[in-house]
């Protein structure tokens, strides 16, 4: 069966952190670019970073500084070290297989194949 599995959600004061991991199963991640979506409650989703196959990233502008995007090919897995957390990184955080054959595109999570069910991360005040 080809899927995501996130993991390592959960609840975290404000300036904590948190490493989120994306494990796939079925399919074989290297041959694909990988994005981490979140979506807060009344939000639309939106995308927070991306990393090509050969380890390209690109972040938004709200976690560029703080977020770390990794991939380790040999464990199958996609991770999202998550500093300095604030109160507003709360949300559902997603990992999914971006298609769009561009980074620039995969922020917008547009073009979107495998989606993870999600993990919830949770920043108190």
């Amino acid at each position: 069966q080809v899927q995501l599995v996130e993991s390592g959600g959960g609840l975290v004061q404000s300036g904590g952190s948190l490493r989120l991991s994306c494990l796939a199963s079925g399919f074989n991640l290297d041959y694909y670019a990988i994005g981490w979506y979140r979506q807060a409650p009344g939000n639309e989703r939106e995308g927070v970073s991306c990393i090509t196959r050969d380890g390209t990233t690109t972040y938004a502008d709200s976690v560029k500084g703080r977020f770390t995007i990794s991939r380790d090919n040999a464990k199958n897995t996609v991770y999202l070290q998550m500093n300095s957390l604030k109160p507003q990184d709360t949300a559902v955080y997603y990992c999914a297989v971006d298609i769009s054959q561009s980074i620039l595109r995969c922020l917008s999570g547009k073009d979107l194949g495998v989606v993870g069910q999600g993990t919830q991360v949770t920043v108190s005040s």
